[in-house]
């Protein structure tokens, strides 16, 4: 039995050897026309890597020439399917730029949007990506406002706002958790100005609030009442948004005392 099986791993790994001599012959040969068929019968057969090597190959020879469009196609359609979706969507914009009166070139826009899509992180990391597929599925839209893709394309957009809005609510809430209370009230307002209709608005005005309280009582004495009655108004927001707040509360423990110190520095200017 172990012979056998040793008898069958040779033949598999002899036959995986040979498929990728096959493979170099064909890179380092002259003959381009067997050389476009042979990548062509790899990508129709799910070779996407050996298809790979060879439209690479074969694009650099035919740059605007004969079959130029197909292999820049090919190429692209095999990076997408090998799931290398990084070079995929530099191939597919190449392709546009390109080929801009091609058949292909509506298809070519959505896929190197949607090969960012699919590269885009966690909204946690770094989100460069993402702005870059937003901004291309954008474009798409404006050029084919009646393209088949627009549904989904709509889906997409709405995944990546809310993976933007996810990483600025975390940046602007982390100067709270770090107690840089003044660089948190303005992070935090900036958020909500720039994201009206968030998810995250009810905890962004809540720790808005506990942000500017802070920053108003550690603040210097001529600024203090100022600042305390910017809490007032805050929460006064608040209130009028959330009124079943969970967080309502601590929130009114908040106003409470805002209130309370800005009596007693009123009290003390009287006397």
């Amino acid at each position: 039995m172990k012979n056998c099986w040793l008898i069958v791993l040779s033949m598999v790994t002899v036959s995986v050897l040979a498929g990728c001599s096959g493979t170099s012959k064909l890179v380092k040969s002259n003959d381009y026309d067997a050389k476009y068929e042979a990548a062509v019968k790899f990508y129709e057969e799910g070779s996407y890597s050996k298809a790979i090597q060879l439209f690479e190959n074969l694009s650099m020879h035919y740059r605007g020439r004969d079959y130029s469009e197909n292999i820049s196609w090919y190429y692209g359609q095999s990076l997408l399917k090998e799931k290398d979706y990084y070079t995929a969507a530099y191939q597919f914009k190449n392709f546009v730029r390109q080929f801009p009166y091609s058949v292909h070139v509506e298809e070519a826009m959505f896929l190197s949007a949607y090969c960012k899509y699919m590269d885009s992180p966690e909204y946690t990391l770094d989100q460069t990506v993402t702005r870059e597929a937003i901004t291309e599925f954008e474009q798409f839209s404006d050029k084919y406002p009646q393209s088949v893709h627009i549904p989904e394309v709509n889906g997409y957009l709405d995944e990546m706002r809310g993976k933007l809005i996810m990483k600025d609510y975390e940046i602007a809430y982390g100067y709270y958790r770090i107690q840089s209370y003044h660089a948190a009230y303005v992070a935090l307002q900036s958020f909500l100005n720039y994201y009206p209709d968030s998810p995250k608005r009810e905890e962004a005005m809540y720790y808005m609030l506990k942000s500017g309280y802070e920053y108003a009582i550690n603040s210097k004495e001529e600024k203090v009442r100022e600042r305390l009655q910017l809490v007032v108004n805050d929460f006064d927001k608040f209130a009028s948004s959330f009124t079943d707040s969970k967080y309502m509360a601590s929130a009114q423990v908040i106003y409470s005392k805002s209130k309370a110190a800005l009596a007693k520095i009123e009290a003390g200017e009287k006397q």
